[in-house]
């Protein structure tokens, strides 16, 4: 977290003030230490971005199921928790019918027939003819041709070829089996099951006063319960805030995607950590926090190693991150040697 690594920094910092307090700018020569005076290590002065991030307790999984109800009748097959179908393949079946899925974001409000028209007219066709059926036009009226079409379709899913269209279900793409909420032979007219998508994400719940760190499109990086890790990308950030459970704070949630599921392993669902960009640096030079030394005048400092003698620049310091720290000075530059004190 970033409390974290500022704190650990300070920590080093006063680990070395007895060093820097020997040797400060106050003496004759006491800005000069000779080979035998030189700390034991020694790292160079970098310039790069410095970014610091905030952790938070985050959740693997499929995201939040959705319901589905039936349209009545009994159910006589379901399909597995944990299998995944796509479009024009059963979801269920009622009276031994398949309620296949189709792919869009308007439900089947009403029976499709010849003479009705609408944009759910144009989603079933654009179905339709994405699982390979023709001889109509994908548009907002479902005509004789349509009905024909579906009629053949009737055919090969093995149901009576009535030409009109009265129990599909939709989702936004392909789905996950989440859980039975019914049994095979129970009645299908409320919810006979819950689905997920089929992409693993994260979710978090982010205490409102952090929801300026969750930005969408911003960069996350998701750590998994082996130590390994994978770069995820913001999606949505809740508008809504859930109430504070007892001493805690409002959160919103948070889903962040992950492109490269492959780097999620084998883990369907998993705790895991998830990081946020909470502040950054572009093109700064950069110390070790070990190398910071605080100076018996006052301030932090770093102690500069060239040839077998060494000397202590006085820094101004920013952003700690990641172990770094951002330094700026008089006198220094990026590719010098500066000691590790501690």
């Amino acid at each position: 977290m970033r409390r974290a690594v500022v704190a650990a920094g300070i920590a080093v910092v006063a680990a070395g003030a007895a060093v820097a307090a020997a040797v400060g700018f106050g003496g004759d020569d006491g800005s000069t230490a000779h080979a035998g005076d030189l700390p034991p290590t020694s790292a160079p002065v970098t310039r790069e971005t410095l970014v610091a991030t905030e952790e938070f307790d985050g959740q693997l999984g499929y995201g939040e199921p959705v319901a589905l109800r039936g349209g009545g009748g009994m159910v006589t097959w379901l399909a597995a928790e944990g299998a995944t179908v796509s479009r024009g393949k059963p979801i269920y079946r009622s009276d031994g019918a398949p309620v296949v899925l189709l792919y869009g974001p308007l439900p089947l409000w009403r029976p499709l027939a010849p003479g009705v028209a609408g944009p759910d007219v144009r989603q079933f066709e654009q179905n339709l003819a994405a699982l390979g059926y023709d001889g109509f036009t994908v548009d907002d009226d479902y005509t004789g041709a349509t009905a024909d079409a579906v009629r053949e379709w009737q055919d090969d899913l093995g149901v009576d070829e009535t030409g009109t269209v009265t129990d599909v279900a939709y989702a936004a793409g392909p789905i996950r089996i989440a859980s039975h909420a019914t049994e095979v032979g129970a009645p299908a007219g409320g919810t006979v099951l819950s689905y997920t998508g089929t992409t693993r994400l994260v979710t978090i719940d982010l205490p409102v006063g952090d929801r300026d760190l969750a930005v969408a499109g911003a960069a996350a990086t998701v750590e998994l319960p082996d130590g390994k890790t994978a770069r995820g990308k913001v999606a949505t950030v809740g508008a809504v805030a859930t109430a504070a459970e007892p001493d805690g704070d409002p959160t919103v949630q948070v889903t962040v995607t992950v492109a490269d599921q492959k780097a999620l392993g084998d883990l369907r669902e998993a705790p895991v950590d998830l990081a946020l960009t909470a502040e950054s640096r572009a093109d700064v030079l950069t110390v070790p926090v070990a190398a910071l030394v605080a100076l018996a005048e006052g301030g932090y400092g770093v102690q500069v190693l060239d040839g077998g003698a060494g000397r202590f620049l006085a820094v101004d310091t920013g952003l700690f991150a990641g172990g770094r720290v951002e330094v700026s000075g008089t006198g220094l530059t990026e590719g010098m040697t500066v000691g590790m004190p501690s």
